[in-house]
């Protein structure tokens, strides 16, 4: 009896894992179409006979993004949005560039998993572990170094060179989803209420809405 129960824990963990990313596709591919009226768990298909090269083609992945903003930074996105032939594909592609000392500000991807390279220029990246411990797993990364951020987990990147920078990060998603801390907690619509900001970041209740004016 002990026997059979661990084989059906066994058999219960595979089948979370299994089930713990994308679901694998069913067919060749499913282009997205953006234009049915379907709701599915991602984005219905497209007619196999309309579906040409142009539904798996993307270009411009060379050119820097626009780093004149708050952050010094910039996102470039290959998803399905911009790909449809990546619907249920299961993977997902972005661009960061950086103004010297831009950052691309604390973040998570509920859905995914994230590998970056760096192409040119130096950043500094980390990530932080979840409670109780909250550790800074952090690194400086030089051109062709790679780093990886688990699903999940709060992260973050900067460009500490005088130079411009820029990466590229792929993911384990056609939609990793993102989660800006700064956005969420300050940014919320309606706001989170201003006594619980004050009491969580144990501060006065006035920089609260200091902060939360500027998002």
């Amino acid at each position: 009896m002990s026997k059979n129960i661990f084989l059906c824990c066994i058999l219960a963990i595979t089948c979370a894992l299994a089930v713990a990313s994308d679901p694998a596709p069913l067919q060749d591919f499913c282009v997205a179409d953006f234009n049915s009226q379907v709701l599915v768990n991602g984005v219905a298909c497209l007619d196999p006979k309309l579906v040409t090269a142009d539904n798996f083609f993307l270009s411009g992945f060379d050119k820097p993004g626009n780093v004149s903003n708050q952050q010094g930074s910039a996102v470039t996105s290959a998803m399905v949005e911009q790909i449809p032939g990546l619907n249920t594909l299961g993977t997902s592609l972005i661009r960061f560039d950086y103004a010297p000392w831009g950052i691309v500000s604390p973040h998570m991807h509920p859905l995914a998993s994230e590998i970056l390279v760096v192409v040119e220029g130096t950043l500094l990246v980390g990530f932080v572990t979840s409670n109780p411990d909250n550790k800074l797993i952090s690194k400086v990364l030089q051109k062709g170094d790679v780093f990886v951020f688990p699903q999940g987990l709060v992260h973050f990147q900067q460009n500490v060179g005088y130079v411009n920078a820029f990466s590229y990060s792929a993911f384990g998603s056609q939609n990793p989803g993102v989660v800006l801390v700064p956005n969420t907690v300050f940014g919320s619509t309606p706001h989170i209420t201003t006594d619980v900001l004050a009491k969580a970041f144990q501060v006065d209740k006035a920089i609260v809405d200091q902060i939360e004016a500027k998002f």
